[in-house]
This record gives structure tokens, sequence and C-alpha cells, in this order.
């Protein structure tokens, strides 16, 4: 899937190129303008017989260039330019959005008579765009190091001069901006075929995120929804003095390498094997929201291997329903890709932190919140919610439940879903009515009190 992501951008890159030449054929429709003297941004001007059409292309190459930009693998070496790229994108759709009342150069009756706001604007967004694409190929070229990047970037350079000083002269505009444009649109042209002949991406092959406390009997702990290992801290603190704590961040989580595929019920059950002590001896389970399914299912296929199960505030489907839906799994299977990619990276810094903390977990103390990848993985967890329930069923079908002292907890109001829950299991249930979902920070010394006899 990262492949097909980088041939999309790679695509919208090159849409881009082509449509911001639109002015290279559309020239020789406008005979008004004054090919060189004019003004290209006068080829859109309201008055202008194929005003529309050029005002569409320079909008369609900059939501192009904005595509190409959000879909393209990150690089944080390379913020700066690819940030540019995208400021360039923006300012050529206003360019399009906000034309000029008329070809003021060509005539310059038209620049005596009054003008619209618009008009003042254009001359701004433009001003904008070229800085940005200035700043993006010198930025990107430093990047990079390659002759081509270089040559352009150099290109673009003399052409913005060459620009400024008939600008000054108030002679031959036309043809410096038209090298100027034409460089921008090599450009584009140039960043598509890079992405497309880059080598394949390699995955991260690292193991999960693993942390391990304390000595003595194992207990794993597996975090909710979107969860993250600091947020059992206190749990871990409490038990860490009699017990080995193990905790762990599932793939695109915390620390964790990002994921390859979307996650499952029985992928999740062999991931708590795999970090689980290997038999004979047992290990203590302690799993909070869509983990205790996890755990469930665990101690349903390995009924050996566990001592104890802890479900803290647990999802609980009141009635068996369908399964993810088709555009849900398809989505589903882009996300790791979409991880890695400039438009993950924008929104999970834009909303992440903030997301974080409106669901309850408070401060993101380790910057985790802030990545894409985190931003992926947690939307791969809500889309596969449905599956995993129905995977569910299917295990509660075929497996029974171990004779294992197991513990409910509930936060909030009494809730008679999770109350069938711990009556199917054999499990105790407590109650923590003043409690919030994410217990293991509201509420640490309720969990760790049922394994230290407290």
């Amino acid at each position: 899937m990262e492949r097909r992501l980088i041939m999309v951008s790679a695509c919208a890159f090159f849409v881009a190129g082509v449509v911001y030449s639109a002015w290279v054929p559309g020239q020789f429709a406008s005979p008004a303008v004054d090919a060189a003297e004019g003004y290209l941004s006068e080829l859109a001007a309201r008055d202008q017989p194929w005003s529309r059409l050029f005002r569409l292309a320079d909008v369609l190459a900059g939501l192009a260039v904005v595509a190409g930009v959000a879909l393209a693998p990150r690089e944080p070496a390379a913020w700066g330019g690819w940030l540019a790229l995208t400021l360039f994108g923006v300012f050529t759709i206003a360019d399009g959005a906000l034309p000029l009342d008329c070809a003021v150069v060509s005539d310059p009756a038209c620049a005596r008579g009054p003008l619209s706001l618009p008009h003042h604007l254009h001359t701004l967004t433009s001003t904008l765009a070229s800085v940005s694409a200035l700043a993006a190929m010198v930025e990107l070229a430093r990047i990079w190091r390659t002759r081509t990047a270089v040559f352009l970037a150099g290109a673009y350079v003399l052409a913005s001069v060459l620009t400024l000083v008939a600008v000054i002269a108030a002679h031959f505009i036309g043809v410096a901006q038209r090298f100027q444009v034409l460089v921008i649109a090599l450009w584009l042209v140039y960043v598509a075929a890079r992405l497309l002949a880059a080598p394949h991406s390699v995955r991260d092959e690292r193991s999960p995120h693993v942390i391990e406390d304390g000595r003595g009997p194992a207990v794993l702990v597996a975090a909710g929804m979107g969860g993250a290992w600091f947020h059992w801290d206190a749990v871990a603190a409490g038990l860490a003095p009699a017990h080995r704590v193990i905790r762990f961040d599932r793939p695109g989580l915390g620390r964790s390498p990002a994921p390859h595929t979307p996650p499952t019920l029985y992928g999740e059950a062999a991931r708590l094997a795999a970090l689980a002590p290997s038999h004979p001896e047992k290990v203590a389970v302690i799993a909070h929201s869509v983990a205790a399914w996890h755990a469930e299912a665990f101690a349903r296929l390995h009924p050996l291997r566990v001592s104890r199960v802890v479900l803290v505030d647990p999802s609980c489907r009141r009635k068996p329903g369908r399964g993810t839906s088709a555009p849900g799994r398809a989505l589903g299977r882009w996300l790791p890709a979409f991880g890695g990619t400039w438009a993950a990276a924008a929104l999970a810094r834009c909303f992440g932190p903030l997301a974080h903390r409106l669901a309850g977990g408070g401060p993101d103390r380790a910057g985790v919140y802030r990545e894409g990848k985190v931003l992926a993985a947690v939307a791969g967890e809500w889309l596969a919610y449905r599956d995993m329930a129905a995977e569910l069923e299917r295990v509660r079908r075929e497996h029974p439940y171990p004779r294992v002292p197991t513990l409910v907890i509930t936060a909030g109001r009494a809730d008679r879903c999770q109350q069938r829950l711990a009556d199917a299991l054999g499990a105790e249930l407590l109650r923590l009515p003043r409690a919030g979902h994410q217990v293991q920070l509201d509420a640490p010394e309720a969990i760790t009190r049922s394994f230290n006899g407290k």
C-alpha cells in the first residue's frame, strides 16, 4: 500500500505540472494579452474571454500540489521544503480564486480605473506563491543534493531575478515570468519522477515497545484503544514491588513501529501469548477497554497460561452485529501506509494532543500523540472494532472460558452489559461510580488492590 500511495502522490504532482502549464497553448487564445510585456495572470483576468478556464487551471494545479504533498512519504529533515511547497499550492489556489480585474499591463487604460480588492490581493498571493516556490526548491535541493534539483533551483533563482529586474524596468515582464513559471512546472514534474524512482520503503521490523518493571509473578498489561504505556505508570509502580509488570505498545501506538496490516482479535491474542512467559509459568492479565476482548480471547485460546484476569471498564457490545463494512476494511488496509505521510503528521500534530486530553488521557508527556503513525493506528483500531467483536463471538462459541479468578471493574454508572459479561465469565464485579473510563489514571489503587491483597 505504501508504494500505491506514493504513486498517487506522484500522479498528483505530474497533473499539477501539466495543468500549471495551461498557459502555453492558452496564450494563443488571448491575443489581447501581450506575450512579451504582459503578466501571465492577465490571461485569467476577468475581462479576458478564457478567464474561467485559466482560473480553473490555477485552482486545480494548486489542489494537486497540496494533495501530492499530503500523500508524499514524510521526510523529517526536509519538512521546511515540503511546507513551502504546500504554501505554494495554497497561494496558487488563491491566485485562481482572486483574479485580476483586467489586463493592467497590456491595457494601460484599465490600470487607471478603480480596481477591486481581489485585484490587489492577487498581487500579494502571486508574490507569496513565487516566494514559496523559491523556498521549496532551494530547501529541497539542499536536502536531496541531486544534479537535477540543484539545476532547477538555480534556474528558478535566475528566473526570479530576471522577473524582478523586468518588473522594475517595466520591460519584458511576460518573457521573464514565462521562464519562471516554466521552471516551476518542470520542478513539479521532477518531484513526481523522483517519488516514482525512489527505492521501495523498508519496513520497520523492530519489535513492539515493551517495558518491564519489578520481579516476581508476571503481570501483563494491555492498554485500551489508542492507549500507551505511560498511562499505566501508577499501576506499574503499585505492582512492581512484588510482581514483574510487562507493559507494551501495540504496533503504531506509543513508541512501537507502525503496523503493516490492520489489527485483528486473533492477532492481538497471539501478541499477548508472545509477550507472556513461556509455559508452564502463568501470567496475570490486566486489560482495559477494547483490550479486554484481546485478554478474553487469549484466556480462551491459551487457558493453561493464565493465572488471573482483570478487565478494566471493558468494552461491551450489547447485541451481536455485523463486522466492519467493506469500505471500512478497505480504508483500514490503507491506514498503515497513510500514517507515514505528511497529511497524517500534520493532522496528528494539530489535533493529536488535544484529542488525547479530551479522551481523558491527560497531557501527552511522551509526545507520541503528535505522530502520524499513532493517529493512523488509533483510526485502524476504531475501524477494526466491529470485526473484533464478531471474532470474539466466534471464539466464545468455540472455546470455553477457563476457571481462573476474574475481576471486572466498571466505571461511572452501572452498565447491564458489563454485568452480564461478569456473570458469563464467573467474575467478581467491582463498581467505581466516581471514576472515569481511564480507571488506571483515576483510581489505579482499585486495580492493584486485588493483587496486593489490600
